[in-house]
């Protein structure tokens, strides 16, 4: 169902459930699972995709037809989208860099997904959106609050109070994602940005992640966290290499 294939400072992790990787409590835990297995390798970078004509339509339907016929079917729900939040959370907390990559539809949960990553590159045919509103539900696993953070109440509302679904190239000027590209170049924008990332001092990449992160609370002091973490960064061994070789390449 989802497959991790790790190579070095870099770990893919593929969606593989036929045919639109719905999600459903199998899913969640495999993810996790997943997640388990991937923080071991410590990798800078992690890669979410899907092997599937469609990045991830969201949730089972079917699942959640299923909690309206049970009698303690609204607390069973809840439950449940709680699991998607812990999972979310999670990938957005990694010690790492992740980028979502976008084929094919991802809509509703599977765009929630997309917003816990820290980065997303989008097809220009892919469609992206949060139509919860269609079915009588909110996108309530972070949707509201990932899209609300990352492009401001206009944009998160045209996409969920309008019910509207985007392309990539639009999705990309909304802000949605960082990158969008026509599907034949993909593989090789998706390996541009890894090579980039994973050639990063992966301490100072986490490090700067969490100030990143400081400014989303506000009692936090991003600006004291930013005083912080040389403090740390300036022991290691790596942050002297770095430096060295930096003027070392100067100097030639």
């Amino acid at each position: 169902m989802i497959k991790a294939h790790h190579m070095g400072p870099v770990t893919s992790v593929v969606m593989s459930r036929a045919p639109v990787n719905a999600i459903d409590p199998g899913f969640v835990s495999a993810f996790q699972r997943v997640l388990d297995e991937t923080e071991q390798e410590n990798p800078t970078v992690i890669v979410v995709r899907s092997d599937q004509k469609c990045f991830c339509a969201g949730a089972d339907l079917s699942l959640i037809r299923g909690f309206f016929d049970e009698t303690d079917g609204t607390r069973n729900m809840v439950a449940y989208v709680k699991t998607l939040h812990d999972l979310f959370n999670r990938i957005e907390a990694l010690p790492a860099v992740t980028l979502a990559c976008i084929t094919g539809p991802a809509l509703g949960g599977g765009l929630e997904l997309a917003l816990s990553c820290d980065l997303r590159i989008a097809t220009r045919a892919a469609k992206l959106g949060l139509p919860e509103a269609r079915v009588g539900m909110i996108p309530g696993a972070g949707g509201t609050q990932r899209l609300t953070r990352l492009c401001g109440p206009g944009v998160s509302a045209r996409l969920i109070l309008g019910g509207e679904v985007v392309d990539g190239s639009e999705a990309e000027r909304l802000g949605i994602v960082q990158w969008s590209v026509d599907e034949a170049e993909l593989d090789a924008a998706i390996q541009q940005i890894v090579d980039r990332v994973a050639g990063l001092s992966r301490p100072a990449l986490i490090a700067s992640k969490d100030c990143i992160f400081a400014y989303l609370d506000p009692d936090v002091d991003g600006y004291a966290r930013e005083l912080e973490k040389p403090l740390v960064l300036m022991e290691t061994e790596e942050a002297r290499q770095r430096i060295e070789r930096f003027f070392s390449a100067q100097s030639k």
